[in-house]
């Protein structure tokens, strides 16, 4: 039978916690690569999607000002039936889950300035 000590075990129970913490950030990071990933695929002919670049068209607004106005949880829906806008050359896009996880994931890290742009 093996015995533990509480040490031992408390030592145990914090590396697995930070080990967990590691594998959550890096699949954050992941995921807000791909969301960038996404954007810069279908969006970046019009929008600005970085921290600093100028949207293309006139009518298209940067992201990070998209994120100033509407909270990021709130486009999930916009994201999976179809966003729609008042001008006709954007065309309508749906996505699928997994898409508008990692595409809120990297609207989400443009709120933080003090962090990386992937």
């Amino acid at each position: 039978m093996l015995s533990y000590t509480w040490p031992s075990l408390l030592a145990a129970c914090i590396l697995c916690t930070l080990n967990l913490g590691v594998a959550d950030l890096s699949a954050q990071s992941s995921d807000i690569d791909r969301g960038k990933a996404i954007l810069q695929q279908k969006c970046a002919r019009c929008h600005g999607i970085g921290r600093t670049d100028e949207s293309h068209h006139p009518q298209a607004p940067p992201f990070r000002d998209v994120v100033k106005r509407y909270p990021v949880e709130d486009l999930a829906e916009s994201l999976a039936e179809g966003i729609t806008s008042g001008h006709p050359e954007m065309p309508e896009f749906v996505f699928q889950p997994d898409e508008i996880n990692a595409i809120l994931a990297y609207l989400d890290n443009l709120k933080h300035p003090t962090q990386n742009d992937p």
